[in-house]
């Protein structure tokens, strides 16, 4: 890749500014363990899979079930 090209100057600035980070490393950590714990944990635990457990394996029927039964009135 040429030097002067505007992809490996990019590149090259944010690889610098992680090389020589010392307490953003620490951050970054720590964001990524926050990460984690949203996506991976809380979804495990507060999260259950809705679908799976009532369509019983036609999940496209049960969601246009769903959407038609709600999206008309109520007499």
């Amino acid at each position: 890749m040429n030097k002067n090209s505007f992809l490996y100057r990019v590149f090259d600035l944010y690889y610098d500014g992680f090389r020589n980070m010392t307490l953003g490393k620490t951050l970054w950590a720590i964001i990524l363990i926050k990460l984690f714990v949203i996506f991976v944990v809380l979804k495990l635990f507060f999260f259950p899979d809705f679908l799976k457990k009532n369509a019983n394996g036609d999940e496209a029927g049960f969601v246009a079930t769903e959407l038609v039964d709600r999206a008309s009135p109520n007499p």
